[in-house]
């Protein structure tokens, strides 16, 4: 038997108007450290976000979704929260904010496959 290691979560939304509470979510970041794995898969068209919301800078959105990503990789080009351990980049990218992209509450699960399990969390919680 394979063994399962634990594994957090986060779903990553667009809020056009936060003081509406209304969201799309948009990607899903998953971080599990006995794997040393971090990734974040976002949607890659953003036409049914600008749908949703008229007044969305879909490029500007393009960009930070890009950033979120090299965070996560611990890309040079990331700033120098991308400096940071894995565990302190997926703390600050899931840290509860007050932005039009937000993050949810952090989930935990088990998992064999960090990668396996996070195409299937997003393809259930965004597609």
């Amino acid at each position: 038997m394979q063994e399962k290691h634990l594994f957090e979560y986060a779903v990553i939304r667009v809020v056009p108007r936060v003081e509406r509470e209304e969201f799309v979510n948009v990607g899903v970041i998953l971080y599990c450290a006995k794997q040393k794995f971090l990734k974040a898969l976002f949607i890659t068209d953003v036409s049914r976000l600008c749908a949703f919301a008229s007044d969305i800078d879909c490029d500007e959105l393009k960009q930070h979704f890009l950033s979120l990503e090299r965070i996560c990789t611990g890309d040079k080009n990331g700033g120098p929260i991308a400096k940071l351990d894995m565990a302190s980049r997926f703390r600050w990218l899931t840290a509860t904010r007050s932005t039009v992209v937000q993050p949810s509450k952090v989930h935990p699960g088990f998992c064999v496959n960090a990668a396996e399990t996070l195409e299937k969390l997003y393809t259930e919680l965004v597609l």
